[in-house]
């Protein structure tokens, strides 16, 4: 009998949940609960900022702690953390650097300041204990298989530390960094996001060998100058029995990409990116109109993607990462063709959810934004 209370409990709490949030449409009530307590809303994640530091000069760090429908992540995937800046929420794609076996609600963000960058600019001059943040559930597949492999390389640069450095901290949680190089690229010494702990890990673990490199400073770290071949065979000679992990700037990747594919190695590569890629699209021949029906806005179809044109009509949709990524600005095209910028597959259904930031019009398109 016992057993049964639980249950005609959660049944009875789900059912006052579905008719209170009926009787506030069309808000919901987390739209209300918001306004009490942000960590308390009940569809959403919430995060709240406990700690802020800047470990170089163009970087932030962000302890979050996270509201009750958070599930946890695995080493090396990335969040959605969204803010709101004059009026408009904004998300970007950030990897957790702390271990997936960090308490539960836990959370660490590095993030750099991108010159042009609206939200890292945002977080870099107002994060402060006590900032609300909007989260998703983790997402990507940049994580480490298991069991793990007996030989692991995790290679990055720059802000790209935070994946690498989220499997390092797991694997010593559980003790098991045996046959683990970590190598890390910086511009100089000051510029090497925890650098302190990293001289710590490797002193602590006898097993693994981690190696800075230095692109601009001839001296200190254990590498100088941008990556070569030569750099995996000083610090990890066995990289060729590895299964590695790279994540970095765009330089960095290609090198380290091109030395694979020529070794025939490319499958054991793992790769991850939040650079916008380069989207092939034909402006020259764009035809038709695109009509915004929320706002009742047209415009001439300029052929680029509709996010781009939906902001030359001035409107301000939601909208990450611009590349496809984080689903932020996924509206629903009530009529028309578009095509994937990225694969150039077409699609003409109607009342379907497209991403604006990949979208492209071919001909006349109508979509609800």
């Amino acid at each position: 009998m016992t057993s049964l209370i639980p249950r005609r409990s959660r049944s009875l709490g789900a059912m006052t949940a579905s008719l209170v949030d009926t009787l506030l449409t069309p808000h919901g009530i987390d739209r209300y609960l918001e306004l009490v307590d942000p960590m308390k809303v009940r569809n959403e994640i919430r995060g709240k900022v406990t700690a802020v530091r800047r470990q170089t000069a163009d970087t932030v760090t962000l302890t979050v702690h996270t509201s009750k429908r958070w599930r946890g992540f695995h080493a090396g995937q990335y969040v959605r953390v969204s803010v709101d800046i004059d009026g408009v929420r904004r998300t970007r794609c950030y990897s957790p650097a702390n271990s997936e076996l960090d308490p539960a609600g836990s959370l660490e963000l590095t993030v750099k300041v991108d010159p042009h960058g609206l939200v890292s600019g945002h977080l870099y001059r107002n994060a402060a204990p006590g900032m609300i943040l909007g989260l998703s559930q983790p997402d990507g597949e940049f994580t480490m298989p298991e069991p793990r492999p007996e030989q692991l390389l995790l290679v990055s640069g720059g802000s790209g530390i935070t994946p690498a450095l989220s499997m390092l901290r797991t694997l010593h949680d559980r003790g098991d960094t045996d046959g683990v190089v970590f190598v890390h690229y910086a511009n100089t010494e000051q510029d090497v996001l925890y650098r302190d702990e990293l001289a710590e890990l490797d002193r602590a673990n006898p097993g693994l060998r981690v190696a800075l490199g230095f692109t601009h400073a001839e001296h200190g770290g254990d590498l100088h100058g941008f990556f070569t071949p030569a750099h995996l065979e000083e610090v990890a000679p066995n990289w060729r029995q590895a299964q590695t992990y790279l994540c970095g700037p765009d330089g960095l990747m290609d090198s380290v990409r091109a030395l694979f594919d020529a070794e025939g190695l490319s499958e054991q590569l793992h790769t991850e990116v939040f650079t916008p890629p380069e989207l092939e699209i034909d402006t020259e021949n764009a035809t038709g109109q695109v009509r915004f029906e929320h706002s009742g806005r047209e415009i001439a179809n300029s052929g680029r993607p509709l996010l781009e044109q939906a902001e030359e009509a001035g409107l301000r949709p939601e909208h990450g990462c611009r590349m496809g990524i984080c689903f932020s600005c996924t509206k629903v095209k009530s009529r028309g063709c578009v095509q994937n910028a990225l694969t150039g597959e077409l699609s003409a259904e109607p009342e379907e959810e497209i991403q604006m930031c990949i979208s492209v019009p071919v001909g006349d398109v109508d979509i609800y934004c």
